[in-house]
């Protein structure tokens, strides 16, 4: 009953500290967000986007001249096509696998990131930076940067969904140090290629990191819950297995031993 009650308490415990976190979360970014409409952090997103770029022409970026082209690539990786292709075939997976509540709460988790970005988008109505030249084309709201925000669902729910099918430290350590470098790799890019302020990523990390674990966290009390029941019905038919084995049965030499007694008392010579 101990481990039972220790286990429901970690299980509460987790998610309560995952809405904490998005709660702060949350207030951070509206207070970033009144910042910026009161162009509090102007002086840093322009410091930070033009250091990206050469002093004597701003439509060149610094660093060798292939990596404009990589960090382009790595930018698709947090957009709506590369994502939606990514979950489709992940909860697919889960589906034929029979992990039906895991592929639910997959498509859940980034859906519903999707849709918060949007309506922060629509809260704070910043515009995209126009002070140095785009190296793709965009046509929405900046603040949050949803490349950062959708990257970081998808990529740490992944991420924390494989560790936890590892074993050994070592691996998970991995897997989740992939994760994050894929999720800080999109949102750099897109600082880089000049389509957001750094504002708007540090946004994005912000909700989309506190995203992801509140529904790693759901994910994680409904696995154990599902845990601890069986665990209950595993040890109510044990217990109604310990008690038939108290009732009195027949024991068949027990029972030939009587019978011979009874023979010896009926012979002639007793």
């Amino acid at each position: 009953m101990n481990s039972v009650a220790l286990a429901l308490f970690k299980r509460e415990a987790r998610l309560i500290v995952a809405l904490v976190v998005v709660a702060i979360a949350l207030l951070l970014v509206i207070q970033l967000g009144s910042e910026i409409r009161e162009d509090g952090t102007f002086g840093f997103d322009r410091w930070m986007m033009l250091a990206l770029r050469q002093p004597d022409n701003l439509s060149v970026p610094i660093g060798p001249g292939w990596l404009r082209q990589v960090l382009v690539d790595i930018t698709a990786l947090g957009g709506v096509t590369a994502l939606t292709l990514v979950t489709t075939a992940v909860v697919g997976y889960l589906v034929t696998a029979g992990r039906f509540a895991t592929a639910g709460l997959l498509a859940a988790a980034t859906i519903s990131g999707s849709v918060l970005g949007h309506v922060l988008k629509l809260t704070f109505v910043r515009a995209r930076p126009t002070i140095v030249p785009h190296f793709v084309d965009v046509n929405t709201l900046s603040y949050p940067s949803g490349h950062a925000m959708n990257s970081a669902v998808l990529f740490l729910t992944l991420g924390t969904l494989l560790a936890r099918a590892e074993r050994t430290r070592r691996r998970r350590i991995y897997i989740l140090s992939v994760a994050i470098l894929f999720t800080l790799l999109v949102g750099f890019s897109r600082v880089y290629v000049g389509v957001h302020w750094p504002t708007d990523i540090i946004a994005g990390w912000a909700v989309g990191g506190s995203w992801a674990l509140l529904w790693w966290a759901i994910m994680l009390r409904l696995q154990q819950s599902q845990h601890l029941t069986e665990r209950e019905s595993i040890g109510d038919t044990a217990d109604a297995r310990s008690k038939s084995q108290l009732r009195p049965v027949a024991d068949p030499l027990l029972a030939e031993d009587c019978d011979d007694a009874a023979t010896m008392g009926r012979s002639p010579g007793m």
